[in-house]
């Protein structure tokens, strides 16, 4: 019994000596690794207030900081490519991203973008494919298309940036394709058409000829980048028997434009039994003063549902004078259609 006693106490002991050095080897691992990411920090904050300035400086047009960015060690070339490319997923400014690409196709950063393709690590291969987009690569389209089904959602979302950037006719089939891809972020995939302007336009319309199931992505599409030329089949697809698709092809004829047939339909389209439509009809209705007497009609409908009645109270306004009578008849009432009205009149005359 005095030996099994002897055995635990010293097992005890064992134990507790393992645990000390497991809680001293834990204590060193959090310091050492605190210690890692202070120096890799300090070593960031170095490298931007070092590059951070010059690339400023290089975007603005300074040809002697270009010249500095061109001399940079290679050792830096990486960082000095995120610094410039990183902005640019929130900033789409044209400006800045032309003066980027400029830098970019100096700096030969290609060889890079080529072996980070095909990394391993999901943000090596978001930055490769966003600098191929910006300088521009046709030649790498294949890559960033078969990019847009890289199991990261970033690489995805840099794949749509650098289709945007690239503007190749070649891809406009396959962005097209994607319209309805939930795993490609909705505001991207309108971005990269609507890099393409009305060039994607025939596509599109050629497209939905033969779709009907997908016509509410069309509408979408055409509502960024539609001309006058799609508005008879947008016409057309005002009588769809679905009411989202109907809705669609009234918000992309308020970007393309009204004539008075089309202007009679959203006029009829006020009395739709669904909110969405008769809002988008109403949103439609902006800024038209033809025929059709639609000031009276949208004056109706400032007690409608919030979103009816918002967009047919901005759609009076853009009226001016044909839309500031009914605004002013309503002005008078102590109802939502009241305040709408008055607050509508008080921003017209600012």
């Amino acid at each position: 019994m005095i030996d099994v006693l002897l055995a635990f106490e010293r097992l005890a002991i064992l134990m507790v000596w393992v645990g000390a050095f497991l809680a001293v080897s834990m204590l060193s691992a959090v310091v050492a690794g605190r210690v890692g990411h202070a120096w890799r920090e300090k070593q960031r904050r170095g490298f931007e207030r070092h590059y951070g300035p010059l690339i400023a400086r290089a975007l603005e047009g300074d040809m002697d900081a270009r010249q500095a960015l061109r001399q940079s060690p290679t050792r830096d070339l990486v960082k000095i490519a995120t610094l410039l490319i990183t902005p640019l997923i929130d900033d789409r400014d044209p400006g800045r991203i032309a003066a980027t690409r400029e830098i970019v196709r100096e700096m030969s950063l290609l060889p890079i973008a080529d072996r980070f393709v095909g990394s391993r690590r999901w943000w090596r291969r978001a930055l490769a494919l966003r600098a191929l987009g910006l300088i521009q690569q046709r030649d790498h389209l294949d890559v960033v298309i078969a990019a847009l089904d890289d199991d990261h959602t970033d690489v995805r979302g840099a794949a749509l940036d650098a289709l945007a950037d690239m503007q190749d006719p070649a891809a406009l089939p396959v962005i097209v394709e994607r319209l309805d891809d939930a795993s490609l972020q909705r505001g991207r995939r309108m971005a990269a058409l609507a890099a393409f302007g009305a060039r994607c336009e025939p596509l599109i319309l050629e497209l939905a000829r033969g779709d009907e199931e997908h016509r509410i992505s069309y509408a979408h599409v055409l509502a960024v980048c539609g001309t006058p030329r799609s508005r008879p089949a947008l016409c057309r697809w005002t009588g769809d028997q679905r009411p989202a698709v109907r809705a669609a092809a009234f918000e992309a004829l308020a970007h393309v434009g009204l004539d008075e047939p089309s202007a009679a339909l959203a006029i009829s389209a006020l009395e739709s039994r669904e909110a969405p439509v008769r809002a988008m009809a109403a949103d439609a209705l902006h800024g038209w003063t033809g025929g059709g007497d639609a000031a009276s009609h949208l004056a109706q409908h400032l007690d409608d549902t919030w979103s009816v009645a918002v967009r047919a109270a901005r759609s009076l306004q853009s009226m001016h004078e044909a839309g500031l009578g009914p605004l002013k008849a309503y002005a008078a009432r102590t109802d939502l259609a009241g305040v709408l009205a008055r607050q509508m009149l008080w921003e017209a005359a600012r």
